[in-house]
C-alpha cells in the first residue's frame, strides 16, 4: 500500500463546482471512510483518486509520484465500484484472477493469489461455482476478491457492502 496525498483538490461539472478545496493525506496502511449523503461528492472524490475522471483544479499523489496527468492504468489502483460486475461465464476463480490473466502473471502465482484472498474472505469452497449460483452478499465478496489479487499500491471501495 502506499501513500494517498489530495491538496486542494476541485471538480466543476461546468459552471457547478462540485468538490471545493479537498485536502486530506492517507498514510501507507491507513484505512479511510467517506461518509456523507447522497450526491455530496464521495464517489466523484475516489473515481479522482482512480484517474477515472479529471480534477479541476489540485493535485493527487501516490506515494511519491504526482498522478494528475496519469491515465488509471499507470496508477496501480484496484477499485471495487458499487455494481460490481462479475462475467457470468467464469468461475469465482477465474472472476478473482481475470485482471492477473490479462497481465500474464504465471499460473501459479494467479492460483497462489486467487487461493489467498479465497481464504482471507471465506470463498475457498465457492471458487468452482459460476457467479449465478452466489449470493449477493458471496457476490460482493468476488468482487472484493478480484481487487486483492491484484496487490496494487491503493485499494478503493465505492459502496462495495451496499
Amino acid at each position: 500500500m502506499s501513500k494517498v496525498n489530495i491538496q486542494n483538490v476541485y471538480k466543476s461539472f461546468g459552471e457547478t463546482e462540485v468538490l471545493k478545496d479537498i485536502s486530506v493525506a492517507i498514510d501507507d496502511g491507513e484505512f479511510l471512510v467517506l461518509v456523507g449523503p447522497s450526491g455530496c461528492g464521495k464517489s466523484t472524490l475516489l473515481r479522482m483518486i482512480a484517474g477515472l475522471e479529471d480534477i479541476s483544479d489540485g493535485q493527487i499523489s501516490i506515494g511519491d509520484k504526482i498522478v494528475n496527468n496519469l491515465p488509471p492504468k499507470e496508477r496501480d489502483i484496484s477499485m471495487v465500484f458499487q455494481n460490481y460486475a462479475l462475467y457470468p461465464h467464469l468461475t469465482v476463480a477465474q472472476n478473482m484472477g481475470f485482471s492477473m490473466m490479462l497481465a500474464n502473471a504465471p499460473k501459479q502465482e494467479q492460483d497462489l493469489r486467487v487461493g489467498e484472498a479465497a481464504i482471507i474472505l471465506g470463498l475457498t469452497e465457492l471458487l468452482e461455482r459460476k457467479p449465478k449460483q452466489l449470493s449477493g452478499g458471496q457476490r460482493q465478496r468476488v468482487a472484493m476478491g478480484r481487487a486483492i489479487v491484484r496487490n496494487p499500491k491503493v485499494f478503493l471501495f465505492d459502496e462495495p457492502l451496499s
